[in-house]
């Protein structure tokens, strides 16, 4: 979705009653531990993307708790908003973290003969500094 700086406030805006409603309105036990990291909400606000966090063998429950609530989250929606429609909710699931996770491991592992030689000040010293 094309994002501007109202629909990324009207997305911000969107992810907080959304943290509150999944938080203290909706009781599904499948949803602890879930982190909303994002809303996109379209020009027209009539479709909204939210994008979820949760652990990685989560994902499936996850997301079929988010589908079998929806009714019910737009309805709360509806009471929190002022706006004229309420927008269509689509869950995604937020794989970002996987990959950072990814490359945490991957650097873990690289060996210390490939590392690059720092200085006092955490600086990567250059080949000519090394031989001055």
């Amino acid at each position: 979705m094309k994002q501007t700086a109202a629909t990324r406030r009207l997305g911000e805006q969107l992810r907080e009653k959304l943290g509150y409603i999944l938080l203290f309105e909706v009781s599904d036990p499948r949803l602890d531990l879930v982190t909303l990291t994002g809303v996109e909400v379209s020009v027209d606000r009539a479709y909204a993307r939210v994008f979820v966090s949760c652990e990685a063998d989560r994902y499936g429950e996850v997301l079929e708790a988010l589908e079998s609530a929806r009714g019910r989250i737009r309805s709360l929606l509806a009471r929190s908003l002022d706006w004229r429609q309420v927008p269509e909710l689509d869950f995604r699931i937020d794989r970002s973290t996987d990959a950072a996770e990814t490359i945490a491991r991957a650097l873990e592992n690289v060996p210390e003969t490939m590392a690059v030689p720092k200085d006092e000040e955490g600086y990567p010293i250059q080949e000519s500094d090394q031989e001055a």
